[in-house]
């Protein structure tokens, strides 16, 4: 599967941005999307994932500000982010996973800066 997400850009802390990730395929079986994060000279990261099951899981750190969420008949996942803060600047991927094949988008960048 081929995602494309876009969304990112700069904002100013206690902003928010919503990102979106389009599937070239349908999404409704797909095991795992989500959203994995990664600022400069640190590892990437799990932001948020959902499953065909609606099991969310998220990342602490962005529990309570972030929200996943998906369009089937679009073939699309979102993450809403509010409260925004200086370390959420990152690259943002989505990903998916169908048994053990993963697949990653090309990244959005968000800049979180006053």
């Amino acid at each position: 599967v081929q995602l494309q997400a876009s969304g990112g850009g700069l904002v100013q802390p206690g902003g928010s941005l919503r990102l979106s990730c389009a599937a070239s395929e349908s999404i409704f079986s797909i095991s795992v999307m989500g959203w994995y994060r990664q600022a400069p000279g640190k590892q990437r990261e799990l932001v948020a994932t959902i499953t065909p099951a609606r099991v969310i899981d998220y990342a602490n750190s962005v529990k309570d500000r972030f929200t996943i969420s998906r369009d089937i008949p679009k073939n699309t996942i979102y993450l809403q982010m509010n409260s925004l803060k200086p370390e959420d600047t990152a690259v943002y991927y989505c990903m998916s996973r169908i048994g053990a094949t993963i697949s990653w988008g090309q990244g959005t960048q968000v800049t979180v800066s006053s």
